[in-house]
């Protein structure tokens, strides 16, 4: 399997339970593992087969800046389901993390993987 990834994304947003953060923006950090087929990508060196990770980027910071979310929970699911299904992704492992909400602790987070992780390429299956 092969893994286009995305680290340390950083979005602006409302996220959290209390009064306060429902008032102040506060910035979020994803890191994105998704599954998919480079061969032919790499083979062509056409971006047109491969999962274009920019785009990726953009919709998730568009999704994210345009929502607003009472848990990390929910808006890990709900931007994990976006890649799935927006971008054709089999599977992928989303982190999550809410720096500097926990005193003490660098960040604090969720960490959720869906979909069917396969070894096999589809080639190969």
């Amino acid at each position: 399997m092969d893994i286009v990834y995305i680290r340390d994304l950083k979005v602006d947003t409302i996220i959290g339970i209390y009064d306060w953060e429902r008032e102040v923006r506060q910035t979020v950090s994803l890191d994105i593992e998704m599954a998919f087929d480079i061969r032919e990508a790499a083979r062509t060196d056409n971006i047109e087969h491969t999962l274009n990770y920019k785009a990726v980027a953009k919709r998730l910071i568009a999704f994210i800046e345009g929502s607003e979310f009472l848990l990390v929970e929910t808006m890990a699911e709900q931007a994990a389901e976006i890649v799935r299904n927006e971008f054709n992704v089999s599977w992928l492992r989303l982190r999550l993390s809410k720096p500097g909400a926990v005193r003490g602790a660098r960040d604090v987070g969720v960490i959720i993987e869906r979909g069917e992780r396969s070894t096999k390429q589809p080639s190969e299956a």
